[in-house]
């Protein structure tokens, strides 16, 4: 007999203590999360007040993320492409004490796509709000982008809760596993797939084995970092008979162009960093 048998009341006793343990967890990251965004901030507007005030040309920046590589090698933030992205992210929002709270829900990947995709400032407002309150992760944000939601939803969306997300909302399992903020939380949590994901790939899996024998999952959002720069695939699977690494790439809506692109990428990364001279090409899906 399991010994949480003995204690009466143990099982709700337990989903308590857990309970507490994920919003401590939370609350954790988006304090970090929240010093993460207010350090980036004050980097890029650091860069912009001096590439004015001192005059510095482009190249700045490539020397700076030269030598904050070498005073922190253990942080992933420092490429010359962020700090780019840094220079906008002050440049967009110039005045911090206004902002700052709402920016500090997100985390910096889902600013990298509203400074990417969204270009008028009441229509970014919209989208960054509505992703905090109903805790979409950065893929599910770009997905409501390009499907515009804003014009399609009008003010529908209103009244945002100022409150933390739900910890088993995408945009909370998402600030948890951000890999910048994960250089200083390192808690170790396991990446969570978006629910959708989950029926994806339990359907995935079920019509793998239905083409028989053979695959064996190397990872979920399995991480590879190109030029300094982190990307994560969706699904990474080997075949043992086939020799070779298949690439999933899961997207939300029809298939465009660029996303055969993006699969390109993947499959010459996989092929420079996991491929052993006795593997075959990689395949992607």
């Amino acid at each position: 007999m399991s010994q949480e048998l003995t204690f009466q009341g143990y099982g709700a006793f337990l989903e308590e203590i857990k309970s507490r343990i994920q919003q401590a967890q939370q609350r954790a990251a988006l304090a970090v999360n929240r010093e993460l965004v207010a350090l980036y901030w004050h980097i890029g507007n650091e860069i912009v007040v001096r590439q004015k005030e001192q005059k510095w040309g482009a190249g700045v920046i490539d020397q700076l993320s030269h030598d904050l590589k070498l005073v922190f090698p253990e942080m992933k933030g420092f490429s010359a492409r962020n700090l780019r992205y840094m220079r906008a992210f002050a440049r967009t929002y110039p005045d911090l004490s206004i902002w700052q709270a709402p920016l500090a829900q997100l985390t910096w990947y889902h600013h990298i796509a509203l400074l990417d995709k969204v270009k008028d400032p009441t229509e970014r407002d919209w989208y960054m709000r509505a992703a905090a309150q109903y805790g979409w992760s950065r893929n599910v944000l770009v997905h409501q982008i390009e499907s515009n939601l804003h014009q399609r939803q009008g003010a529908a969306i209103t009244n945002f809760a100022q409150t933390l997300p739900p910890t088993q909302s995408d945009l909370a399992q998402q600030t948890l596993k951000d890999p910048y903020i994960f250089d200083f939380l390192q808690l170790g949590l396991a990446a969570q797939e978006r629910d959708l994901e989950q029926g994806l790939l339990h359907y995935l899996r079920d019509f793998l084995l239905e083409l028989g024998v053979g695959f064996a999952l190397v990872g979920n959002q399995y991480h590879l970092d190109v030029g300094g720069q982190d990307f994560y695939l969706d699904l990474l699977l080997y075949h043992l008979h086939l020799r070779c690494f298949v690439v999933i790439d899961l997207k939300i809506g029809d298939f465009i162009p660029e996303y055969a692109g993006k699969m390109n990428f993947y499959l010459a990364a996989v092929d420079e960093q996991l491929r052993h001279p006795d593997d075959q090409p990689s395949i992607g899906i």
